[in-house]
């Protein structure tokens, strides 16, 4: 049973243990972190609709991540055959989508996800990777949650 998790020091959740199933090796970076290439879910509060994803290589780096899903938000698209070939998909219900989130410590109902470059996880083999969709409207900054008017 202890082989069944890694316990990892990080800048933001101290020293944690990282279910081994919750490693994904990226076989194409995440844009801007060429050099690092493993990251985990951390699941750090429960009932949040975002979890983390953690570099294993930098204890400093971790990206809140969420599904479109929790916000009711309708998120489709394909995966392009070459992207789905690398991740070695065979089905898609081994396949995981998940979203970059951007959540500002000052105003966090400013927060806010890229829909334009989604995370893709093959649940099976743990390749993941980040893709950049063609062709669409989704973009890097979509609201997350929607203005309420406070004008009489």
């Amino acid at each position: 049973m202890e082989n069944d998790t890694i316990t990892i020091k990080t800048t933001k959740f101290g020293e944690i243990e990282v279910d081994k199933d919750a490693i994904f090796d990226f076989v194409s970076p995440i844009i801007g972190f060429k050099n690092l290439k493993q990251y985990a879910i951390v699941d750090y509060k429960p009932d949040s609709p975002f979890k983390w994803l953690q570099s294993m290589e930098d204890c400093d780096l971790a990206f809140p991540i969420t599904l479109c899903s929790f916000f009711g938000i309708d998120y489709q698209f394909n995966i392009p055959d070459e992207e789905a070939e690398l991740l070695g998909i065979e089905s898609a219900d081994e396949v995981f989508v998940c979203n970059i989130a951007n959540i500002p410590s000052s105003n966090p109902t400013d927060a806010t996800i890229n829909m334009l470059a989604p995370i893709i996880m093959n649940l099976k083999n743990k390749k993941a990777m980040q893709i950049i969709l063609k062709n669409t409207d989704f973009e890097v900054r979509h609201k997350l949650f929607e203005k309420e008017n406070t004008e009489e």
